[in-house]
């Protein structure tokens, strides 16, 4: 077949790749291919193809640059040396396949939260931990550290790698500190101490993770990439579980809700709000203004709105019943 054909040109002709590259960044994007080009009514043109196969990636993200550069080059070997028709000869220019990302579209794909921390944690009991693979067992362990801090912390996802331990001089208490500093509009945001709230199971039993102390007897092992691209892996991670996708279409179809790596941090911004936390103290937490925060949460402000005329009506009740 010609994808085998071009799995042997890659594996061992020309500049080769492994056969882990090649399985993780060619055999997707060309498995999908040749299944469109089997179906009743393919794509009846490269161009068509290529956006077929790759506009479930965000654009400009690596995976879609890496889909589409795969599938180009795929489409070439079926044309130079399978001899398929030359109208199947790609663009030479991928641009408009690969895309940018919209600034205006950030807000939008950052998502809703979880309906409830049940959710999460079945989500993260999920993971391949018990895998036969090393690599995915591997892979999953580090991953759920990720996420429990995400979680139970509100972290943006760059911000896992930004973590430190602290000591309070008086109380002698260890705390987590945030390093990272995010560039917004009205400036850059400080270094922080942020505050976990644990997740809460359905039985009403908190999740006792015990973050600090696993981290600091260096029992927290984080996934490697580039520190600006930690939301991509990220997402890229959770797309390959069955889990992740089937939550998110259940809750795009009955909900309207949109699921993404952001949602660990959302959640926290509801859990805390639920919990009675003030609209100030989690803004501070998580790393914004209050401004940015009523903003992005407007659970936060009808949250508070209504608790400070709940306790209004409290404190009127007692004094007309003393």
């Amino acid at each position: 077949s010609i994808g085998e054909s071009f799995r042997n040109q890659k594996l061992n002709h020309g500049r080769t790749t492994t056969p882990e590259t090649y399985k993780k960044q060619y055999l997707p994007p060309i498995e999908m291919a040749i299944e469109l080009m089997a179906a009743r009514y393919p794509p009846k043109n490269p161009q068509d193809l290529i956006d077929l196969c790759v506009k479930d990636w965000p654009a400009g993200s690596v995976t879609r640059k890496h889909r589409a550069r795969a599938l180009k080059q795929f489409l070439e070997h079926a044309v130079s040396r399978e001899g398929i028709a030359d109208i199947w000869l790609p663009p030479a220019d991928l641009k408009n396949h690969i895309g940018a990302a919209n600034p205006k579209e950030v807000i939008h794909q950052e998502g809703d939260p979880f309906d409830d921390d049940q959710q999460i944690l079945n989500l993260l009991n999920s993971l391949p931990l018990d895998s036969l693979y090393e690599r995915d067992k591997d892979a999953a362990q580090k991953w759920l550290n990720a996420f429990q801090l995400m979680a139970e912390l509100g972290l943006r996802p760059v911000e896992v790698m930004h973590l430190k331990i602290r000591k309070d001089p008086k109380t002698k208490e260890h705390y987590w500190w945030c390093t990272y500093q995010k560039k917004a509009g009205a400036g850059t945001t400080e270094p922080r101490r942020v505050f976990p709230l644990p997740l809460i199971n359905s039985d009403g039993e908190v999740q006792k993770w015990n973050l600090i102390e696993r981290w600091k007897a260096g029992l927290i092992e984080l996934p490697s990439c580039r520190e600006n691209k930690m939301g991509e892996a990220a997402n890229t991670y959770l797309k390959r579980r069955e889990s992740w996708n089937s939550l998110r279409e259940v809750m795009k179809k009955t909900q309207g809700v949109n699921i993404v790596p952001y949602s660990f941090r959302h959640s926290y911004s509801l859990r805390a709000h639920i919990r009675g936390v003030d609209a100030g103290s989690v803004a501070m937490s998580m790393g914004h203004s209050l401004e940015a925060h009523l903003r992005a949460y407007p659970w936060a402000s009808k949250a508070s709105t209504a608790d400070a005329f709940a306790k209004a009506n409290e404190k009127a009740s007692k004094v007309e019943g003393a």
